[in-house]
């Protein structure tokens, strides 16, 4: 009997831990889950990673100036998917070719690309951290799905190029438009937006409105690119 006691209280105690991590879980699952539902319809101000950014620098919080996507200039949102996820009207958060192919790429390459998808990209600004990890990845996983599972493709488009950073501390589409060029997001040119869309892999080493060589080369590609891909009726789809 004392040793069926004994058996019992370490089973418990096993036991509580194990439900208690559980119950975190799940609360944590349906929390995610009701504020990325709320954020299909709500617009940010700001993302986690603006904050964490701006407060790791010492520098003024920079409100995002948002722009609704009907109101976007079509040359950028098409170059943006030209130049960072050519696929993202028809996968559903992952691009697994790619990520292969920017593996591969990035060992004969200086400027590092990560193959990512925008609504990848979308989750790991708004929701997480700069410092990449493994733990980190999985939760970009983890709120992509979750993404592309709650917003119809156009609203992951939308809050991409309202919080994506196009220069040191430059967010959101409005924002660069007007501090690359002196416009607003809705007057972008295909060459102007082609340039913005260059600079997303680095915004802090890449300038749009003062571009390098590399830059004024891949704002040339992003521009073919958009060509091959039919200009903006390609993504006539993600409107349905």
């Amino acid at each position: 009997m004392p040793r069926r006691k004994k058996a019992k209280r370490k089973k418990n105690w096993l036991v509580k831990p194990l439900i208690l991590i559980r119950n975190v879980v799940f609360i944590a699952i349906i929390l995610s889950v009701l504020l990325v539902l709320l954020l299909r319809w709500v617009n940010l101000p700001y993302t986690n990673f603006m904050l964490i950014k701006q407060f790791s620098t010492d520098l003024m919080l920079i409100k995002i100036d948002w722009i609704e996507i009907e109101k976007i200039s079509p040359h950028l949102l098409i170059a943006v998917v030209a130049a960072e996820d050519q696929k993202f009207p028809h996968h559903y958060g992952f691009d697994f070719k790619a990520i292969l192919k920017a593996i591969e790429k990035n060992k004969t390459t200086k400027i590092r690309r990560g193959g990512s998808t925008i609504s990848q990209q979308a989750a790991k600004n708004i929701f997480l951290w700069p410092h990449k990890s493994l733990f980190r990845k999985g939760l970009e996983a983890y709120f992509a799905l979750l993404i592309e599972s709650l917003w119809p493709k156009w609203r992951i488009l939308e809050v991409y190029v309202n919080v994506a950073e196009f220069g040191p501390n430059i967010f959101g589409i409005n924002n660069a438009a007007h501090k690359h060029f002196g416009v607003s997001a809705s007057q972008l040119t295909p060459s102007e937006a082609a340039l913005l869309a260059a600079v997303l892999p680095n915004p802090h080493q890449l300038n749009a409105s003062k571009p390098s060589d590399y830059v004024t080369q891949r704002a040339v590609q992003i521009h073919q690119q958009v060509n091959s891909l039919g200009g903006s009726h390609y993504l006539n789809s993600i409107w349905e």
